[in-house]
């Protein structure tokens, strides 16, 4: 199977429990790798038979941009169902950092991978 990805793609949303987070935005930076059979696009050179990428991150940054989750287990999970079965991807690997969540520690976050490669 063949992986296309994202990658360092920034978004800002409301997301944690503490007061403070629920009234100002974070960034949180998401890396994607998305298993896609590009055969058939490498064949004919029409991007009707890929998985159109920029389509993708469109619909996860607005998705992002509206969300208000207390949890980052939540938001990552969420995405995964909207890659998953939205993109008809069959395996997804994400890696959501929330940057500065932690004191002293440039990178905190999560790493989930969800479906068969």
């Amino acid at each position: 199977m063949d992986i296309i990805f994202l990658g360092g793609l920034e978004i800002e949303t409301i997301i944690g429990i503490y007061d403070w987070e629920r009234k100002t935005r974070q960034t949180v930076v998401l890396d994607i790798e998305m298993a896609f059979d590009i055969q058939k696009a490498a064949e004919t050179d029409d991007i009707q038979y890929t998985l159109d990428y920029k389509t993708v991150s469109k619909r996860l940054i607005g998705f992002v941009e509206s969300s208000q989750f207390l949890l980052v287990e939540k938001l990552i999970s969420e995405i995964a169902n909207i890659i998953r079965n939205e993109f008809n991807v069959p395996w997804v690997k994400i890696t959501l950092n929330k940057k500065g969540a932690i004191r002293g520690a440039s990178d905190v976050g999560i790493i989930i991978e969800r479906g068969e490669k």
